[in-house]
């Protein structure tokens, strides 16, 4: 009986992705990969008609054409479940993750695509009840809306919430939150600025909004959030195309940003979305 040496997975991996790079070389298939997006965050990340759909979908899918040697779907998936996928190492990539090295060590993180303005939104009644100036000391005691997954308040805002000088309540999704806003069932809510204006102008647009709702009044914009594609870290021996891949999708967003084309691209999803 032959007998072959046992190969470390760091070894194998490395053996693998030699072999993934002369099949590209060789003009073989390209290798399918698996990228889940947030399915219910629009304008950004959203599931419409079966089809992935947003910004952050339409910068991926340009990037991609300039990886022929790879061949990649997008798939949908609820943003907190895609998180459990990457960190049990079930999962390649999902988008779009902020930077939180630190409650998620399990991740890696490409360039980042684009710049998301984090915003508070307020019924008008609690906005005219008290100043809302200093985030978020002058919140304590509101209930404050954030999607479901989504680490955006800050540590500050975290520790209060610990503390119970004020509750956050997590939706599914940003209609699920403006709707909730609307009726008086939550004070705020903390979300992209982009990502509120669109959701809204489709509530109104389908007739979805109460004739009784809230007024609603941007009062904080609190900073700048950039939006990632994430790797997980876990199990390198079930994706041993992951280096190759990270290193030549990077390259390309780079190059996107330097010539314009993520911009282009930006601008051409919010006239006519994809």
């Amino acid at each position: 009986m032959l007998r072959y040496p046992a190969f470390p997975p760091s070894l194998l991996a490395c053996l693998l992705m030699g072999c993934l790079a002369m099949r590209a070389s060789a003009g073989e298939a390209p290798v399918a990969v698996a990228i889940y997006g947030d399915d219910a965050y629009p304008p950004y990340s959203y599931l419409e008609n079966g089809q992935m759909k947003g910004i952050y979908a339409s910068i991926i899918r340009q990037a991609l054409k300039k990886m022929p040697e790879y061949e990649v779907t997008l798939l949908p998936i609820p943003w907190k479940r895609g998180l459990v996928l990457l960190e049990t190492g079930s999962a390649f990539a999902l988008y779009p993750p902020y930077l939180r090295p630190d409650e998620r060590p399990y991740m890696s993180y490409s360039e980042p695509l684009i710049a998301e303005q984090l915003v508070v939104l307020c019924t008008q009644a609690v906005s005219q009840q008290r100043a809302l100036k200093t985030w978020p000391d002058d919140y304590l005691g509101l209930r404050i809306g954030i999607n479901a997954g989504f680490l955006s308040g800050g540590k500050r805002f975290d520790q209060a919430v610990h503390d119970g000088k004020l509750r956050a309540e997590p939706a599914r999704s940003s209609r699920t939150n403006l709707l909730k806003l609307m009726k008086g069932r939550i004070d705020c809510y903390l979300n992209d600025r982009l990502s509120i204006a669109w959701e809204l102008g489709r509530i109104r647009s389908e007739g979805a909004a109460d004739p009784n709702a809230q007024a609603l009044v941007e009062v904080a914009e609190l900073s700048a959030e950039q939006g990632y594609l994430g790797f997980t870290t876990r199990d390198p021996a079930r994706f041993p195309y992951r280096e190759d891949f990270i290193r030549k999708f990077n390259a390309v967003i780079k190059a996107m940003k330097h010539d314009g084309e993520i911009r282009e691209t930006v601008e051409r999803f919010l006239r006519a979305p994809d």
